[in-house]
């Protein structure tokens, strides 16, 4: 009988690899994509990006995360979830359907009434979706659902790629997003075993409602938290700039989602199925701190240190204002998955409201001070929202210290080293490497510079985190 270490070892596999593979897979496609549009076809998607998500967390209701700390959610709750979610989702589409012109009216642009008409379908896609994500989600069945992932990524992507290439401009980048959501929605049937009834009972949802609807305003919190400057740039600049800072984001998104990723889809329901024993769920949580802060610290800081030399090589030098601030939020990029872990913490205590409160006050700052300074410019927008979300790591923290006794000394000790070992590393390879003339071959040679200096500095140091995951990735080749 498989322990709880081991689902969680090999969830996090699953996960990782499902993340590799689909940031992977988003690193090709978007360079081909990044060559054959313009910033321009890339802001117009940017300004709209938000208005689905927020209408997938409004039907989604926080169930996801409610399901899974039912000790033994039984058929009907899930049922009663199914029927929910399609009632929602297509009250929401139908509401953001005819509301297209307002928001074609807020960014005074009339292309998009058609065009946020079109990708907003994936609402509905979405809507039959939740309840199987749910149940994979409940089960650790983290391999299926990371297949169906990855095939979703690969046909979506060829789709986009095939219709940017005929001359499709922003429709390319809508239809992508429409084939995944609809594949992927579709694939998760396949792999649950879990079927629906016509029976409707929304006495579990009612039930269910009071912890989810904190999830559910989290949610809508960090989506407005994640696009707030794609809300702005819209309004305030063009979509030329909207595009030029999504690119960014979207680059250092793939690199930061490769731990992130990985970790949200075992985080929380490692950590409630460890509840009442406080010992042991301290120090899983602080063994996730420990492998986030490993990875993300060098992925990112090295993302940063080849940004101009990745982007010009990738996808031309009309995206070279993005490698500019790339170099920026992959600052913010490395603390996002701690973020994650703070927050999947939380929700395990059953701490719904913590959790609402700490993304609400990340929200509500960042919106404040972006209206505060937006004419200073993009660069210190973007430079902003870097400082507050490194700064919010010690809010969340502050909440996880009186949940778990996981104290400021801790966290400190478990990722300053890491932190300073990779930006250490980073310096010390751009200054080696700056004389290098060719970008190829500057890009070449600082990643596996960095690369071997990183991990040369961890064996020397003898980090406990390192060795673990080699003896894992040794067995796994072993039994595999």
């Amino acid at each position: 009988m498989e322990t709880l270490k081991d689902k969680t070892a090999k969830g996090l596999l699953w996960g990782w690899l499902n993340t590799f593979l689909q940031q992977a897979l988003g690193l090709c496609f978007g360079i081909i994509l990044g060559r054959l549009l313009s910033p321009d076809d890339y802001g117009m998607m940017a300004m709209i990006a938000v208005f689905p998500l927020i209408a997938i967390a409004l039907q989604n209701s926080g169930f996801n995360v409610a399901l899974a700390n039912l000790k033994s959610p039984e058929d009907r709750d899930y049922n009663s979830v199914f029927w929910f979610n399609i009632i929602v989702g297509t009250a929401m589409y139908a509401i953001l359907f005819f509301s297209a012109p307002l928001i074609a009216d807020y960014y005074n642009d009339d292309r998009l009434i058609p065009l946020c008409r079109y990708a907003f379908l994936n609402i509905l896609f979405s809507s039959f979706g939740t309840a199987q994500s749910a149940y994979l989600f409940r089960n650790l069945m983290v391999k299926e659902k990371a297949k169906c992932g990855m095939v979703a990524v690969v046909c979506s992507n060829l789709v986009g790629a095939g219709m940017a290439f005929g001359g499709m401009a922003y429709w390319s980048l809508a239809t992508q997003g429409l084939v995944f959501i609809g594949l992927n929605t579709l694939l998760m049937w396949c792999a649950s075993p879990w079927r629906p009834s016509l029976r409707l009972d929304f006495g579990p949802v009612r039930r269910m409602f009071r912890f989810s609807v904190k999830v559910l305003a989290t949610g809508i919190i960090t989506e407005i938290n994640n696009n707030v400057l794609n809300i702005l740039l819209g309004r305030y600049f063009s979509p030329h700039a909207t595009g030029s800072y999504n690119q960014a984001y979207q680059w250092t998104s793939k690199c930061q989602y490769l731990m992130q990723g990985a970790l949200q889809q075992v985080a929380q329901p490692v950590l409630a199925g460890l509840g009442g024993q406080e010992g042991r769920r301290l120090a899983a949580m602080r063994k996730m701190v420990r492998l986030a802060a490993f990875l993300s610290f060098p992925l990112l800081f090295g993302l940063g240190l080849v940004a101009e030399e990745f982007i010009v090589l990738a996808i031309t030098d009309k995206w070279l204002f993005s490698a500019e601030l790339m170099q920026v939020l992959c600052v913010a990029g490395a603390v996002i998955p701690l973020h994650t872990l703070m927050s999947n913490a939380t929700l395990s205590c059953g701490h719904s409201g913590v959790n609402f409160g700490c993304t609400c006050g990340l929200g509500v700052a960042s919106i404040v001070v972006m209206v505060c300074i937006w004419p200073l410019g993009i660069r210190t927008m973007v430079v902003a929202y870097t400082v507050l979300n490194v700064l919010w790591v010690f809010v969340w923290l502050f909440f996880v210290r009186r949940l778990f006794g996981y104290g400021y000394a801790m966290f400190l000790r478990d990722t300053l080293p890491f932190a300073f070992a990779a930006a250490a590393v980073m310096v010390a390879t751009g200054l080696a490497t700056a004389a290098i003339g060719s970008l190829a071959a500057k890009l070449a040679v600082r990643i596996v510079l960095a690369a071997a200096l990183y991990y040369a500095v961890m064996r020397v140091a003898r980090v406990g985190i390192l060795a673990e995951c080699q003896r894992f990735i040794v067995s796994r080749l072993r039994k595999g």
